[in-house]
């Protein structure tokens, strides 16, 4: 990266102040940052000094913005010197920016240059009557429309030498000059007039609507298929049995009860059954309870109570020894 440096002091301008209408974008600038960012409109600020000082930065205009933004000096003057859209020199009224870089130098950006060289002069040198200076820079992004060249806030494309020694002359006598593609390109478009998509009936809404048709015939046809689909597995000819466990109720044997002996005409107890009943060889036989009470087993001396066992264990122990001092 080439080193950028402020120009001599002998050209620096001694004061700089911004105007009244500069000073009101400057408190907009400000206003969109929070308390304490301001710093953030450095870039902004130094940009509308750079115009209202005639396209480049004394050092003064770096130093009233970092007076508006309260930043030290150095900041701003690294931010100045950083970004190459800051011009450090003074340029002339029309100040030419070559693109230098491969696709406008395959497209005749050599010739280009010769013609600057030969008309203003050597890079960033302002001619006597201060209205052109010019320098290559890297590559301005319109690259379709090779080789081209950016004067102040302006793209001038598809040069050759014969439309560009015409621009340069226009500027100079102050006559209108046409901007962008020299050659009657339009956009990026090829040279000579769009190539495709040239039918008509892509843009009249013909095609949508004969596409919208053939859309809405595919679907009703789909949806006709569908319900005849539907129709046709809803409706079984030959329909299956139901299951017993489909929820309906299924019908099993009565059990033998009296109230279905007396439905059948038949005796709600069979004969059989009554003279077993009063046959008192088959009755069973009950004891008589005794009603004494039985006698208390005697005590013993000694002691049946377990000793407890331990969690850990499983299983009861052995019996405790008698307690000598509990004797019944």
């Amino acid at each position: 990266m080439a080193v950028r440096k402020l120009a001599p002091e002998d050209i620096q301008p001694d004061s700089f102040t911004f105007s009244s209408e500069n000073m009101t974008f400057v408190a907009q600038q400000i206003a969109k940052y929070p308390q304490g960012r301001q710093a953030s409109a450095v870039i902004p600020l130094l940009w509308r000094a750079q115009e209202q000082a005639g396209g480049w930065l004394p050092r003064k205009a770096i130093e009233k913005v970092a007076e508006l933004l309260d930043m030290p000096q150095i900041r701003v003057m690294e931010v100045a010197t950083f970004y190459t859209m800051f011009n450090l020199e003074p340029v002339g009224k029309y100040f030419i920016q070559l693109c230098g870089t491969t696709p406008c130098a395959l497209r005749g950006a050599g010739d280009i240059r010769q013609v600057l060289e030969r008309r203003v002069g050597e890079q960033n040198h302002v001619t006597e009557d201060g209205i052109f200076s010019w320098l290559e820079v890297e590559c301005l992004g319109a690259c379709c429309n090779a080789p081209m060249v950016q004067i102040n806030d302006d793209y001038y494309e598809d040069l050759t030498t014969e439309n560009f020694e015409k621009l340069l002359d226009d500027l100079a006598a102050g006559r209108p000059v046409k901007k962008g593609s020299q050659v009657g390109r339009r956009s990026s478009e090829p040279q000579g007039g769009p190539q495709t998509l040239t039918d008509p009936a892509l843009f009249d809404g013909s095609q949508i609507g004969a596409w919208r048709k053939r859309f809405e015939e595919e679907a009703t046809s789909a949806a006709a298929v569908q319900e005849a689909a539907a129709a046709t597995t809803s409706a079984p000819s030959t329909p299956k049995p139901g299951k017993p466990e489909a929820g309906r109720v299924v019908e099993t044997e009565k059990a033998d009860t009296p109230a279905k002996r007396v439905k059948e005409g038949e005796a709600p107890v069979p004969p059989t059954e009554r003279r077993e009943a009063s046959d008192k060889s088959k009755a069973t036989a009950v004891d008589a309870r005794t009603e004494n009470k039985a006698e208390p087993a005697p005590h013993s001396d000694k002691s049946y109570v377990a000793t407890p066992s331990k969690p850990e264990a499983g299983r009861p122990t052995a019996d405790a020894p008698a307690d000598k001092n509990n004797k019944s």
